[in-house]
């Protein structure tokens, strides 16, 4: 009798797709494993070049993501969904790397207030010159995030850019919600104190 892999519960057809693909992968198809580059790629290098900023390393990493989806395909079982898994990979990679260039530390996790309580406002609207500002506004949003500790950088991207929910942030990260909330409330905090002179008090 076969053995039925777990499924996620209430997966959706494009994890489905991608538990499918990693099947095939497992057996060594190749042009199964292309397909998933291709569903995924941009997700994966979005994440580690916003994580990595202008590090020239950024390909590498990405192609180093997918290299270890290859040779862990056949171990893999859809415990989650795969795009929570592949950012695990990515988180692992992109931490190892942010480490050994010795970029700034992770501070302590502390209780505060719910994150969305801090929410960016873009004053341009009622600006003039309303679209260089916008754009100005963007390039200082990117560059301050670049310089938030690891851990609050990479829940603020997933969240931000990738619309993750608070549960999903907590399992790449693996930390808890509540842990997830503070970390966004404090990054959002810190982006708030560097773009004051764009931003509504």
């Amino acid at each position: 009798m076969s053995r039925i892999d777990p499924k996620p519960a209430g997966g959706s057809k494009e994890d489905d797709e991608d538990v499918r693909l990693m099947r095939l992968v497992g057996t060594g198809d190749t042009h199964a494993f292309e397909e998933l580059i291709q569903r995924h790629q941009s997700l994966v290098a979005g994440t580690v070049a916003r994580m990595l900023a202008s590090n020239s390393d950024v390909e590498d990493i990405a192609q180093q993501v997918f290299i270890r989806v290859w040779k862990s395909a056949g171990r893999y079982t859809p415990r989650a969904k795969f795009t929570t898994w592949l950012l695990k990979i990515t988180r692992n990679l992109v931490f190892n790397e942010l480490r050994r260039t010795k970029r700034r530390p992770q501070v302590p996790i502390q209780t505060e207030p719910d994150a969305e309580e801090i929410v960016l406002k873009d004053e341009t609207n009622s600006r003039p010159d309303a679209s260089l500002l916008e754009n100005e506004l963007q390039e200082a949003i990117e560059k301050a995030i670049t310089e938030l500790p690891e851990s609050q950088r990479m829940a603020l991207i997933l969240r931000r850019y990738e619309d993750l929910s608070y549960e999903q942030i907590a399992e790449i990260l693996d930390l808890s919600v509540p842990a997830i909330k503070s970390i966004l409330f404090r990054a959002r905090t810190e982006l708030r104190a560097r773009l004051g002179k764009y931003l509504n008090t």
